[in-house]
Protein backbone atom coordinates (compact mmCIF):
# COMPACT_ATOMS: atom_id res chain seq x y z
CA UNK A 1 0.00 0.00 0.00
CA UNK A 2 1.39 3.39 -1.00
CA UNK A 3 2.15 5.87 1.79
CA UNK A 4 1.16 8.79 -0.45
CA UNK A 5 -1.80 10.95 0.54
CA UNK A 6 -3.27 14.26 -0.52
CA UNK A 7 -4.72 16.99 1.66
CA UNK A 8 -8.32 17.85 0.72
CA UNK A 9 -10.43 20.76 1.95
CA UNK A 10 -14.05 21.50 1.07
CA UNK A 11 -14.70 25.05 2.25
CA UNK A 12 -18.25 26.23 2.91
CA UNK A 13 -19.72 29.35 4.41
CA UNK A 14 -20.19 27.72 7.81
CA UNK A 15 -17.65 24.93 8.00
CA UNK A 16 -14.98 23.08 6.11
CA UNK A 17 -14.62 19.34 5.66
CA UNK A 18 -11.02 18.24 5.49
CA UNK A 19 -9.26 14.93 4.92
CA UNK A 20 -6.13 13.00 4.12
CA UNK A 21 -6.98 10.79 1.17
CA UNK A 22 -5.08 7.94 -0.45
CA UNK A 23 -4.89 7.44 -4.23
CA UNK A 24 -7.57 4.74 -3.96
CA UNK A 25 -10.05 7.35 -2.75
CA UNK A 26 -10.05 6.20 0.87
CA UNK A 27 -9.92 8.94 3.51
CA UNK A 28 -7.53 7.85 6.26
CA UNK A 29 -8.26 10.86 8.42
CA UNK A 30 -11.06 13.43 8.42
CA UNK A 31 -11.58 16.63 10.33
CA UNK A 32 -14.19 19.37 10.41
CA UNK A 33 -13.46 22.97 11.27
CA UNK A 34 -15.55 26.15 11.42
CA UNK A 35 -15.02 28.58 8.58
CA UNK A 36 -16.09 31.61 10.64
CA UNK A 37 -16.68 33.62 7.48
CA UNK A 38 -17.86 36.58 9.57
CA UNK A 39 -14.21 37.26 10.46
CA UNK A 40 -13.53 38.29 6.87
CA UNK A 41 -11.87 36.69 3.84
CA UNK A 42 -8.30 37.19 5.04
CA UNK A 43 -9.05 35.29 8.24
CA UNK A 44 -10.75 32.51 6.24
CA UNK A 45 -7.65 32.17 4.06
CA UNK A 46 -5.49 31.93 7.19
CA UNK A 47 -7.77 29.22 8.58
CA UNK A 48 -7.63 27.22 5.34
CA UNK A 49 -3.83 27.34 5.28
CA UNK A 50 -3.54 26.60 9.02
CA UNK A 51 -5.78 23.54 8.71
CA UNK A 52 -3.91 22.30 5.64
CA UNK A 53 -0.59 22.77 7.41
CA UNK A 54 -1.89 20.84 10.41
CA UNK A 55 -3.01 17.94 8.22
CA UNK A 56 0.36 17.85 6.48
CA UNK A 57 2.09 17.61 9.87
CA UNK A 58 -0.28 14.85 11.05
CA UNK A 59 0.30 12.88 7.84
CA UNK A 60 4.06 13.01 8.26
CA UNK A 61 3.78 12.08 11.93
CA UNK A 62 1.87 8.96 10.87
CA UNK A 63 4.53 8.00 8.35
CA UNK A 64 2.53 9.20 5.33
CA UNK A 65 3.81 11.35 2.48
CA UNK A 66 1.56 14.27 1.49
CA UNK A 67 2.06 14.97 -2.22
CA UNK A 68 -0.51 17.66 -3.06
CA UNK A 69 -3.38 19.80 -1.80
CA UNK A 70 -6.87 20.20 -3.21
CA UNK A 71 -9.18 23.02 -2.13
CA UNK A 72 -12.83 23.41 -3.11
CA UNK A 73 -14.62 26.72 -2.58
CA UNK A 74 -18.06 28.07 -3.56
CA UNK A 75 -18.77 30.92 -5.94
CA UNK A 76 -16.93 31.79 -9.14
CA UNK A 77 -13.59 30.02 -9.46
CA UNK A 78 -10.90 30.49 -12.08
CA UNK A 79 -9.37 27.03 -11.84
CA UNK A 80 -6.70 27.68 -14.48
CA UNK A 81 -5.26 30.59 -12.49
CA UNK A 82 -6.11 29.14 -9.09
CA UNK A 83 -8.11 32.21 -8.10
CA UNK A 84 -11.28 32.40 -6.02
CA UNK A 85 -12.87 35.16 -8.08
CA UNK A 86 -15.99 35.73 -6.04
CA UNK A 87 -17.91 34.06 -3.25
CA UNK A 88 -20.73 35.58 -1.28
CA UNK A 89 -20.54 32.78 1.31
CA UNK A 90 -16.96 33.44 2.40
CA UNK A 91 -16.38 36.94 1.08
CA UNK A 92 -13.66 36.06 -1.43
CA UNK A 93 -12.84 38.62 -4.13
CA UNK A 94 -9.98 37.69 -6.47
CA UNK A 95 -8.10 35.65 -3.86
CA UNK A 96 -5.07 33.82 -5.40
CA UNK A 97 -5.64 30.88 -3.09
CA UNK A 98 -3.59 28.35 -5.04
CA UNK A 99 -0.47 30.50 -5.07
CA UNK A 100 -0.89 31.39 -1.40
CA UNK A 101 -1.06 27.69 -0.54
CA UNK A 102 1.96 26.78 -2.67
CA UNK A 103 4.02 29.59 -1.16
CA UNK A 104 3.24 28.70 2.42
CA UNK A 105 2.92 24.90 2.25
CA UNK A 106 5.29 23.97 -0.56
CA UNK A 107 3.07 21.38 -2.24
CA UNK A 108 1.33 21.35 -5.64
CA UNK A 109 -2.14 22.78 -5.09
CA UNK A 110 -5.35 22.68 -7.13
CA UNK A 111 -8.33 24.96 -6.59
CA UNK A 112 -11.81 23.93 -7.68
CA UNK A 113 -15.48 24.89 -7.57
CA UNK A 114 -17.45 23.08 -4.88
CA UNK A 115 -20.17 21.71 -7.17
CA UNK A 116 -17.72 20.69 -9.88
CA UNK A 117 -15.53 18.77 -7.45
CA UNK A 118 -18.63 17.12 -5.99
CA UNK A 119 -19.60 16.06 -9.50
CA UNK A 120 -16.08 14.81 -10.13
CA UNK A 121 -16.24 12.60 -7.03
CA UNK A 122 -19.68 11.22 -7.88
CA UNK A 123 -18.58 10.50 -11.45
CA UNK A 124 -15.33 8.77 -10.55
CA UNK A 125 -16.05 7.26 -7.13
CA UNK A 126 -19.81 7.49 -6.53
CA UNK A 127 -23.15 7.01 -8.22
CA UNK A 128 -21.82 7.84 -11.69
CA UNK A 129 -18.88 5.47 -11.49
CA UNK A 130 -18.42 3.50 -14.70
CA UNK A 131 -20.18 6.09 -16.87
CA UNK A 132 -18.08 8.19 -19.26
CA UNK A 133 -20.59 11.03 -19.51
CA UNK A 134 -22.16 12.24 -16.25
CA UNK A 135 -24.21 15.29 -15.34
CA UNK A 136 -24.16 15.95 -11.60
CA UNK A 137 -26.92 18.28 -10.44
CA UNK A 138 -26.85 19.67 -6.90
CA UNK A 139 -30.24 20.86 -5.68
CA UNK A 140 -30.17 22.80 -2.45
CA UNK A 141 -30.66 26.47 -1.68
CA UNK A 142 -29.71 26.94 -5.34
CA UNK A 143 -29.22 24.61 -8.29
CA UNK A 144 -25.95 24.01 -10.10
CA UNK A 145 -24.42 21.25 -12.18
CA UNK A 146 -21.16 19.71 -13.30
CA UNK A 147 -20.65 17.99 -16.65
CA UNK A 148 -18.02 15.27 -16.27
CA UNK A 149 -16.60 13.54 -19.35
CA UNK A 150 -14.07 10.73 -18.93
CA UNK A 151 -13.44 11.82 -15.35
CA UNK A 152 -12.84 15.49 -16.13
CA UNK A 153 -15.30 18.25 -15.16
CA UNK A 154 -15.73 21.00 -17.75
CA UNK A 155 -15.16 24.52 -16.43
CA UNK A 156 -16.17 26.59 -19.47
CA UNK A 157 -14.40 29.50 -21.15
CA UNK A 158 -14.90 31.76 -18.12
CA UNK A 159 -15.08 29.24 -15.27
CA UNK A 160 -18.87 29.45 -15.15
CA UNK A 161 -19.95 26.17 -16.74
CA UNK A 162 -22.77 24.27 -15.06
CA UNK A 163 -25.17 27.05 -14.12
CA UNK A 164 -28.17 24.90 -14.97
CA UNK A 165 -30.14 26.66 -12.25
CA UNK A 166 -30.32 29.69 -14.50
CA UNK A 167 -31.98 27.97 -17.43
CA UNK A 168 -35.31 29.75 -17.90
CA UNK A 169 -38.08 27.19 -17.45
CA UNK A 170 -41.03 29.44 -16.58
CA UNK A 171 -40.91 32.82 -18.41
CA UNK A 172 -43.77 34.11 -16.27
CA UNK A 173 -42.37 32.60 -13.08
CA UNK A 174 -40.91 34.18 -9.96
CA UNK A 175 -37.91 36.44 -10.27
CA UNK A 176 -34.60 34.73 -9.63
CA UNK A 177 -31.79 36.17 -7.53
CA UNK A 178 -29.89 36.74 -10.78
CA UNK A 179 -32.57 39.25 -11.82
CA UNK A 180 -34.38 37.25 -14.50
CA UNK A 181 -37.82 35.70 -14.08
CA UNK A 182 -38.51 31.99 -14.18
CA UNK A 183 -35.05 30.45 -13.73
CA UNK A 184 -35.04 26.79 -12.69
CA UNK A 185 -33.48 27.79 -9.38
CA UNK A 186 -36.32 30.21 -8.67
CA UNK A 187 -38.91 27.46 -9.16
CA UNK A 188 -37.41 24.15 -8.08
CA UNK A 189 -34.62 24.71 -5.55
CA UNK A 190 -35.23 23.74 -1.95
CA UNK A 191 -35.57 27.40 -1.03
CA UNK A 192 -38.07 28.00 -3.85
CA UNK A 193 -40.22 25.03 -2.86
CA UNK A 194 -40.50 26.21 0.73
CA UNK A 195 -41.21 29.76 -0.40
CA UNK A 196 -43.90 28.67 -2.89
CA UNK A 197 -45.67 26.57 -0.28
CA UNK A 198 -45.65 29.44 2.18
CA UNK A 199 -47.02 31.86 -0.41
CA UNK A 200 -49.92 29.57 -1.30
CA UNK A 201 -50.67 28.79 2.32
CA UNK A 202 -50.71 32.51 3.02
CA UNK A 203 -53.34 32.91 0.32
CA UNK A 204 -55.75 30.94 2.44
CA UNK A 205 -54.87 27.55 1.01
CA UNK A 206 -52.92 26.25 3.98
CA UNK A 207 -55.72 24.75 6.09
CA UNK A 208 -54.59 21.23 5.31
CA UNK A 209 -51.02 22.26 6.03
CA UNK A 210 -52.00 23.54 9.45
CA UNK A 211 -53.73 20.30 10.35
CA UNK A 212 -50.77 18.27 9.04
CA UNK A 213 -48.23 20.22 11.03
CA UNK A 214 -45.90 17.90 12.86
CA UNK A 215 -43.62 18.40 15.83
CA UNK A 216 -40.73 19.30 13.53
CA UNK A 217 -42.57 22.38 12.27
CA UNK A 218 -43.48 24.98 14.85
CA UNK A 219 -46.44 27.29 14.24
CA UNK A 220 -45.46 30.33 12.20
CA UNK A 221 -42.15 28.81 11.07
CA UNK A 222 -41.22 28.82 7.41
CA UNK A 223 -42.00 25.45 5.83
CA UNK A 224 -38.92 23.73 4.43
CA UNK A 225 -38.72 21.70 1.24
CA UNK A 226 -38.20 18.57 3.36
CA UNK A 227 -41.50 19.19 5.13
CA UNK A 228 -43.24 19.83 1.80
CA UNK A 229 -41.89 16.48 0.56
CA UNK A 230 -43.17 14.70 3.65
CA UNK A 231 -46.60 16.29 3.34
CA UNK A 232 -46.77 15.53 -0.36
CA UNK A 233 -45.99 11.87 0.38
CA UNK A 234 -48.82 11.92 2.93
CA UNK A 235 -51.19 13.23 0.25
CA UNK A 236 -51.76 16.77 1.48
CA UNK A 237 -53.21 18.55 -1.61
CA UNK A 238 -51.28 21.81 -1.30
CA UNK A 239 -47.96 20.02 -0.81
CA UNK A 240 -48.73 17.67 -3.72
CA UNK A 241 -49.34 20.68 -5.97
CA UNK A 242 -46.15 22.48 -4.96
CA UNK A 243 -44.06 19.31 -5.19
CA UNK A 244 -45.40 18.47 -8.64
CA UNK A 245 -44.69 22.00 -9.86
CA UNK A 246 -41.09 21.59 -8.75
CA UNK A 247 -40.77 18.14 -10.31
CA UNK A 248 -42.13 19.41 -13.64
CA UNK A 249 -39.70 22.32 -13.64
CA UNK A 250 -36.79 20.05 -12.76
CA UNK A 251 -37.77 17.70 -15.58
CA UNK A 252 -37.78 20.63 -18.02
CA UNK A 253 -34.35 21.72 -16.81
CA UNK A 254 -32.90 18.20 -16.98
CA UNK A 255 -34.39 17.65 -20.43
CA UNK A 256 -32.61 20.80 -21.59
CA UNK A 257 -29.41 19.54 -20.00
CA UNK A 258 -29.77 16.22 -21.78
CA UNK A 259 -30.35 17.95 -25.11
CA UNK A 260 -27.14 19.93 -24.57
CA UNK A 261 -24.85 17.27 -23.09
CA UNK A 262 -26.25 13.83 -24.09
CA UNK A 263 -25.06 12.12 -20.92
CA UNK A 264 -25.59 8.51 -19.95
CA UNK A 265 -26.16 9.25 -16.25
CA UNK A 266 -27.63 12.15 -14.30
CA UNK A 267 -26.71 12.14 -10.61
CA UNK A 268 -28.88 14.20 -8.28
CA UNK A 269 -27.25 15.54 -5.12
CA UNK A 270 -27.87 18.26 -2.59
CA UNK A 271 -30.45 18.46 0.14
CA UNK A 272 -33.49 17.94 -2.07
CA UNK A 273 -32.17 14.59 -3.31
CA UNK A 274 -32.61 13.28 0.23
CA UNK A 275 -36.30 12.95 -0.60
CA UNK A 276 -35.25 9.71 -2.32
CA UNK A 277 -37.91 7.94 -4.33
CA UNK A 278 -40.36 10.71 -3.47
CA UNK A 279 -38.35 12.84 -5.89
CA UNK A 280 -36.68 10.30 -8.16
CA UNK A 281 -39.84 8.35 -8.99
CA UNK A 282 -41.97 11.22 -10.30
CA UNK A 283 -38.93 12.96 -11.79
CA UNK A 284 -37.99 9.87 -13.80
CA UNK A 285 -41.54 9.67 -15.14
CA UNK A 286 -41.64 13.37 -16.01
CA UNK A 287 -38.25 13.24 -17.71
CA UNK A 288 -39.31 10.17 -19.69
CA UNK A 289 -42.32 12.09 -21.04
CA UNK A 290 -40.00 14.83 -22.30
CA UNK A 291 -37.65 12.57 -24.24
CA UNK A 292 -38.18 12.49 -28.02
CA UNK A 293 -35.16 11.49 -30.10
CA UNK A 294 -32.75 12.03 -27.21
CA UNK A 295 -31.53 8.99 -25.35
CA UNK A 296 -33.03 8.85 -21.87
CA UNK A 297 -30.31 9.07 -19.21
CA UNK A 298 -30.14 6.93 -16.11
CA UNK A 299 -31.31 9.09 -13.18
CA UNK A 300 -29.82 8.22 -9.78
CA UNK A 301 -29.30 9.73 -6.36
CA UNK A 302 -25.81 10.78 -5.28
CA UNK A 303 -23.95 8.15 -3.25
CA UNK A 304 -21.27 10.10 -1.40
CA UNK A 305 -23.39 12.51 0.62
CA UNK A 306 -21.56 15.45 2.14
CA UNK A 307 -18.21 13.70 1.60
CA UNK A 308 -18.37 14.36 -2.17
CA UNK A 309 -16.82 17.83 -2.06
CA UNK A 310 -13.86 16.72 0.04
CA UNK A 311 -13.28 13.63 -2.09
CA UNK A 312 -13.52 15.74 -5.24
CA UNK A 313 -10.93 18.14 -3.86
CA UNK A 314 -8.73 15.11 -3.23
CA UNK A 315 -9.15 13.99 -6.84
CA UNK A 316 -8.08 17.45 -8.03
CA UNK A 317 -5.01 17.20 -5.82
CA UNK A 318 -4.14 13.75 -7.13
CA UNK A 319 -4.47 15.03 -10.68
CA UNK A 320 -2.27 18.03 -9.85
CA UNK A 321 0.39 15.68 -8.49
CA UNK A 322 0.15 13.44 -11.54
CA UNK A 323 -1.24 10.56 -9.48
CA UNK A 324 -4.31 9.04 -11.10
CA UNK A 325 -6.78 7.85 -8.49
CA UNK A 326 -7.14 4.09 -8.56
CA UNK A 327 -10.44 2.26 -8.45
CA UNK A 328 -12.11 2.71 -5.09
CA UNK A 329 -15.34 1.91 -3.36
CA UNK A 330 -17.23 4.35 -1.21
CA UNK A 331 -15.42 5.83 1.74
CA UNK A 332 -15.26 3.37 4.65
CA UNK A 333 -15.48 4.21 8.29
CA UNK A 334 -12.43 6.19 9.35
CA UNK A 335 -11.01 8.32 12.13
CA UNK A 336 -12.75 11.65 12.53
CA UNK A 337 -11.95 14.55 14.77
CA UNK A 338 -13.70 17.81 15.46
Amino acid sequence: MSDRVVVALDVGGTGMKCALVRPDGVAVRTERHPTDAARGPAAVVDTILDVAQGLIAKARADGLTPVAIGIAVPGVVDEARGVAVWSANVGFRDVPLRDLAVTRLGLPTALGHDVRVGGLAEARLGAGRGADHVLFVAIGTGIAAAHVVDGVAGVGAHGAAGEIGHIMVRPDGPRCGCGRPGCLEAVASAAAIGRRYGELAGDGRGDAASSAQGPEQSPGAAVTAAVVAERAAAGEPLAVQVWQEAVDALADGLATGQALFDVSTIVLGGGLAQAGDGLLGPLRAALHERMTFHREPRLVAAALGDEAGCLGAALLALDAAGVRATDAARVPDHQEER
